[in-house]
Parts: C-alpha cells; structure tokens; sequence
C-alpha cells in the first residue's frame, strides 16, 4: 500500500476533519493553526487540498462536496455533461476499458451504460475513481486496477482513453506527441482496438493525426470543451462533427466538402458560430447548410439576412457598420448610449475593457459592439442579441 494510498484512507475516515476544514474561513485554512492543533498535519494539509478541489469542482461535476479530487485530476477530468455525452455512445457495447481513468468521472459515466473496468497507473487515483462512482454512478458496474495500460494489448475491446494532456513540467500540452501515453499508442490504438474514443484536447493539434476515424468537438455553455476521436465501430459515417451540448445540436460533415462564400456588404443579421464548428473545420458546411456567408476569408463571423434556424450560431441584429476607430464609434453611440455594452472580437488585436471604458453610458438598452474584418476592412458593428435558437 503507497502512502498516498493509506493518506485518502486516513482522510476518509476522518469526516470530522472535512467538515471543519470546510467550515474554516480562507484565513484560517491559510493558518492551519486550530486544525494541526486536532490532527497531523499532512492529514490537514490533504483535506485542504481536498477542500479546495471540491469548491472549484462546483458547476463542472454533481455533488462535487463529496467527491475525491486534487487539483490536476480535476484540471484533467471531463466536465459531467460531456461525460454523459460520450457515455451515450458505449450503450450496448458490453465492459468497457476506461484507460488512464484519473479521478474517474468518465468511468461513473461509462458505469450507468454497463460494465466498466477503469485502469490508472496511480493506485490513489484508482482509489479515487471507485469511492467517486459511488457518488456519481453505479459501483456495483465499476471494477478497477492498477496497471500500465501502454503494456497490455487492447484489441478486439471497447475502450475510451483519457491520457495524461501535461507537458512534463505540469502545463497543459499542445503536441499529442508530449502526451501520456503519446500519439503513437493512440494511433496504435484506434487502429486495433474494437472501438472506442481517446478524449484529447480542443486546441492540440489533433488534425491529420487520426485517418479513418471521427473527431467530435463538443462546446458547452459557449465554451469549446473537448475533442473526441471516435473510431473502430463506434465512429460515426463523416470524419468531422460539431456538438453544441446545451442544446443538443450538432453538424457532421467532411471540411472541405463545402465552398467557402464572402460577401459585402453585410447583411441584416451577424452570426458568431459555436466554437465547436470552428475547430472541426465545420464552418462552411454551417452557412451552406443555413443560407449565411462568410464576411471575410480570415474571418469565423457569418452573415444572413434571416436570423439562421440553428443554435450553433449566436445571432446579433446589425444596426450598423462603422469604420473600427474609436472615435468614429463614439461619435455613433453619443445619439443613443447604452447603459452596457458587450463587445466582440475574433481575429483584430482589440484590447476590449479599453474600448469599454471610452464607450458613452447612458439609458439605452444594452447593445452589442463586434471588431470584425469586412471584405478585407476592420470595421466595428453595431447591432443587438437576438433571441436564442434551442
């Protein structure tokens, strides 16, 4: 048995500890005094550490008070609606292998479709994900292991793949070739297993890297969250998919299928697409599909003269277009300041809570100020939220 291991045990068994750390006020739990007074001080120092974990945890996963995290397995962890998400996709496949399965949010998931069996090569970890699918799925489905999954042949099973997205020196890594396990075992991977997903992330440079099988983007609450590879029997009929999980909406499509279309001027309605769609290459198999056209061939922001019946797009009214400086939109709002604006940008080097504090206030209703390129222009459109689709 590790330390670590004997630690969370300790920890487990001393609710009386949790419950005051949770209590203490941030000055306190900075002192430590009245708790090392009660208890050793590593077992203080980890229901710290605990405590704090669970706070940030709140709104990413259920019932975060009681689960068992540390910092990096939760900056690492699936958020729990994604989780879902992908889970949906295992239903009906028998056990399924949860790989380098860290705190274990992905395995609870898994665990409410069927067998799940989740490897970590940290036995503390391990430990983790079982008392966390006590909490958030079913452990009466959930076995584990401590292993080194780069070890073991995974072929002919069901596998979803979560590996260690650090650089080596604790900072999140961009380079699928510096992950843990890194690109080849992935390939190795999706090229044997009988089917399953490797959870990598949005901005890595995943492209190119996986021929033959489905990269799924997912976003949530505006917020690109994850990349998904898809393969074997679980990937889907197109190489490229966008998800939009708070709404349920999603597009798939080959990338360079569709026919990248400008326009100028810009029409009645401006569109900022869901980030998924812009990662997955997606964005003009959006505006085909929906009747929008692109404002600029450097640009994501879309334009319509309908509002689109879609919610992978965010649509704004345009009142209208003005030159990008600052003066120049001063000049435009003084007629009719709003009490608060809400300002955009993409690709211009805009430095936002500047222009902010140059805007006019007054009692108009809230407006929208987007920096965009028009047909090879900066401009600055002004224009309002519409209402959401979805």
């Amino acid at each position: 048995m590790t330390d670590d291991v004997a630690l969370l045990q300790q920890l487990r068994s001393a609710p009386e500890l949790l419950a005051a750390v949770a209590a203490c006020s941030p000055a306190e739990r900075a002192s430590q005094k009245s708790l090392r007074g009660l208890f050793p001080d590593e077992l203080v120092r980890a229901a710290i550490g605990l405590q704090e974990a669970r706070e940030r945890a709140v709104g990413r996963l259920p019932h975060a008070e009681r689960l068992w995290l540390t910092r990096t397995g939760l900056e690492q962890a699936t958020s729990w609606h994604v989780a879902v998400h992908k889970a949906e996709r295992f239903a009906g496949c028998g056990e399924v292998v949860d790989l380098c399965c860290g705190i274990g949010s992905d395995a609870a998931a898994l665990s409410h479709r069927g067998q799940v069996m989740a490897i970590d090569r940290s036995p503390a970890m391990v430990l983790r994900a079982a008392w966390n699918a006590e909490v958030l799925g079913q452990p009466e489905r959930l076995a584990t292991r401590c292993g080194d999954v780069i070890a073991e042949d995974w072929a002919g099973r069901f596998v979803h793949a979560d590996p260690d997205r650090r650089d080596g020196r604790d900072r999140p890594a961009r380079w699928l070739e510096h992950y843990q396990p890194g690109l080849d075992w992935m390939q190795k991977l999706a090229a044997t297993a009988r089917g399953g997903a490797i959870k990598v992330g949005p901005a890595s440079d995943f492209p190119g890297k996986f021929p033959g099988c489905e990269v799924e983007l997912v976003s949530l609450s505006g917020e690109c969250r994850e990349a998904t590879i898809w393969f074997g029997e679980l990937a889907g009929a197109e190489p490229a998919r966008a998800t939009n999980l708070t709404t349920g909406e999603s597009l798939a499509g080959k990338p360079a299928d569709a026919r990248r279309r400008l326009t100028d001027p810009i029409g009645s309605f401006l569109c900022d697409p869901d980030p998924a769609v812009v990662r997955a290459g997606l964005l003009d198999k959006l505006a085909e599909q929906h009747g929008m056209l692109r404002l600029d061939a450097d640009e994501e922001y879309l334009t319509a003269e309908q509002p689109p019946a879609t919610s992978l797009v965010t649509a704004f009214s345009v009142d209208a277009v003005l030159p990008a400086g600052i003066k120049d939109l001063k000049r435009h709002l003084r007629q009719q300041p709003a009490h608060h604006y809400e300002i955009k940008c993409r690709r211009l080097a805009i430095d936002v809570e500047d222009v902010r504090r140059q805007l006019p206030t007054g009692d108009a209703p809230p407006c929208v100020v987007i920096f965009c390129r028009i047909a090879g222009r900066a401009r600055a459109v002004i224009g309002r939220r519409c209402e959401p689709v979805g």
